[in-house]
């Protein structure tokens, strides 16, 4: 769980201090940063892969104009390089196991199931209709009732964060399956526009993957979804 609230916030200060301004990520880089955890990519690595392609930028730069980074893809290869280097540097070493006796610190019970209630009452008031609808109802019962079992006994946190992204994955199968055409097309055609500068520097496996989670981040958006992994649980 190490790093498990601040890959994000880390991930785009580190960003923003490289590149020397306040740019706002857009979605495409929120996708981008979201691929990168599911696939369990170390933070160290994405930082270490930052600073990479900066360097190399800001030796070209001085030596000729050249545009500015505007987007987290631009380091994206060097990224996967810093993982693979890593990799190799921790072959044969020993895994550290968590305690499992003990609460991580920020996953404390009554922060976990205050997160598990605001999820479902914000459930509540989402615009859905049909299966999703039906769905969601389903779903806050389950929340409501794993937040009454968290205040009873510590959850064990990774099969808790398994169950609330299984339960966000299918939200999302039925909302895909629901939503108009039009509208599914429009969110592709914007994802493919925005990702189009830096297919270049990107594998196609991993262009697919933000492909999807640009879509999916734009319709938990649009319908006002929450979203249910601990990773998204307030810290303060």
């Amino acid at each position: 769980m190490q790093n498990y609230f601040n890959y994000f916030t880390e991930i785009e200060v580190h960003f923003q201090r490289r590149r020397g301004s306040l740019l706002l990520l857009s979605t495409l880089d929120w996708a981008l940063i979201e691929t990168w955890r599911e696939a369990g990519i170390p933070l160290e690595a994405v930082l270490r892969g930052i600073d990479t392609s900066f360097d190399k930028f800001d030796a070209r730069a001085a030596k000729t104009r050249v545009r500015r980074v505007n987007g987290l893809a631009y380091c994206s290869q060097a990224i996967m390089e810093a993982v693979e280097e890593m990799k190799e540097a921790a072959t044969g070493a020993a895994k550290q196991e968590a305690d499992a006796e003990s609460a991580a610190p920020g996953f404390e019970q009554e922060r976990i199931a205050a997160h598990l209630r605001e999820c479902a009452q914000e459930l509540g008031q989402a615009r859905l209709t049909s299966v999703a609808a039906e769905l969601a109802a389903t779903n806050i019962t389950s929340l409501n009732s794993l937040a009454e079992e968290a205040l009873a006994s510590q959850p064990n946190l990774e099969e808790l964060d398994r169950r609330l992204l299984v339960m966000e994955e299918k939200l999302l199968s039925a909302l895909m399956a629901t939503a108009p055409e039009e509208e599914l097309v429009t969110l592709r055609t914007e994802s493919e526009r925005e990702l189009a500068p830096y297919k270049a520097r990107m594998q196609a496996a991993q262009i697919k993957q933000v492909e999807q989670q640009f879509l999916h981040k734009r319709l938990f958006e649009r319908y006002r979804l929450p979203r249910l992994s601990l990773f998204y649980m307030r810290q303060g």
